[in-house]
């Protein structure tokens, strides 16, 4: 079974390929089989936008030699005091094209002196059957905003220095992939995924 991940975010690429631990399933990124384009994120739900990126990558695929299936998840931080912002545009929060090291700067700017730092990270995960059948997974994690950055974001992930997860002492930032996969929205989102993929392909 080959899975064409509609991703060019490379932390986010080495988060999901490490969920898959069986050897008949293999994963590659959009990129990695010459798909440049990107879907247009304009939905108004994480699924819309998870939905428009797996159809985005499957249209590409339906017409070759191979039956590839298609994955895709869209990801949102809704912080409680905010009212949920900045939810599915936590990508494009402090504007468009703007360098992930300053939305970590609007973020902390935008809580500053807020005493509830309460947040909640979703992921919506969406595979797609060379068929055009479509499921949707759902995961996420509650925790708190710390008011500085702890350590260095990871690439392309501009909460991770400073989300930090209940239960824990550390940020995603300072977790490694394993400890990340095991307790996060995007973990088990895909650790759903993961077990419908493994079972589809006993079949």
């Amino acid at each position: 079974m080959e899975i064409i991940l509609a991703t060019t975010n490379p932390s986010k690429a080495e988060q999901i390929k490490a969920m898959f631990k069986d050897p008949s399933i293999k994963i590659l990124t959009s990129g990695e089989i010459g798909i440049s384009d990107e879907a247009v994120e304009d939905g108004e739900t994480l699924e819309e936008n998870a939905l428009k990126k797996a159809r985005f990558v499957h249209n590409h695929l339906k017409n070759g030699d191979k039956e590839f299936w298609a994955m895709a998840d869209d990801t949102g931080i809704f912080i409680d005091t905010l009212n949920g912002e900045p939810g599915i545009k936590s990508a494009r929060w402090a504007g468009e094209n703007i360098a992930r090291e300053n939305i970590t700067e609007y973020c902390l700017k935008r809580m500053e002196n807020v005493e509830d730092r309460s947040a909640t990270f979703r992921t919506v995960a969406v595979i797609i059957s060379p068929e055009g059948k479509e499921y949707v997974f759902n995961g996420e994690v509650k925790g708190s905003m710390l008011n500085y950055a702890k350590v260095k974001a990871q690439p392309r992930m501009p909460y991770s220095p400073l989300f930090m997860p209940e239960g824990t002492s550390k940020v995603l930032a300072e977790m490694t992939v394993e400890e990340e996969n095991k307790i996060s929205h995007r973990g088990r989102a895909f650790k759903q995924v993961v077990d419908f993929l493994e079972s589809f392909s006993k079949k």
